[in-house]
């Protein structure tokens, strides 16, 4: 079965997140040679890659110590242009250097073509994350 609407590849990207090996939010094979992802709220310097090569190696560079447990859907909307959809969602999980459980709110734009992404560009929790791995078991009260 070929996956090609924005709300099958986003289905997709949902598994792919909650794997226990290899998790990941964007799996190379959908994305499209020339995607461009934005973090418009990121640090300067982190808020564009453009080319699925450039975001792969930021990417892996990068890799948070992060083990998601949920994805929670808050909203999906298909839109009048059907390569886009918009969703929020919450992930929620635990920083595996410290055991400190945390959640972080999302919103993104999803734009899709033949199967592949175009375009995301997600708004994030920044604060809420960095918060996460910057903590410590003793900082909450309780030990892990």
């Amino acid at each position: 079965m070929t996956i090609t609407s924005p709300l099958d590849v986003y289905r997709q990207m949902q598994d792919a997140v909650l794997q226990e090996e290899g998790a990941t939010l964007l799996p190379a094979e959908l994305l499209a040679d020339d995607i461009v992802v934005e973090t418009p709220f990121s640090p300067p310097g982190m808020r564009r890659h453009e080319g699925r090569d450039a975001w792969l190696e930021f990417y892996a560079a990068r890799s948070l110590p992060i083990r998601f447990e949920a994805f929670r859907e808050i909203t999906t909307i298909e839109t009048a242009d059907p390569e886009v959809l918009v969703v929020e969602y919450e992930l929620s999980g635990a920083v595996t250097t410290t055991g400190v459980a945390a959640s972080a709110a999302f919103i993104a734009v999803l734009r899709v073509r033949d199967g592949k992404i175009l375009l995301w560009r997600e708004y994030q929790d920044v604060m809420a994350i960095t918060q996460a791995l910057s903590l410590q078991p003793e900082d909450l009260g309780t030990a892990r």
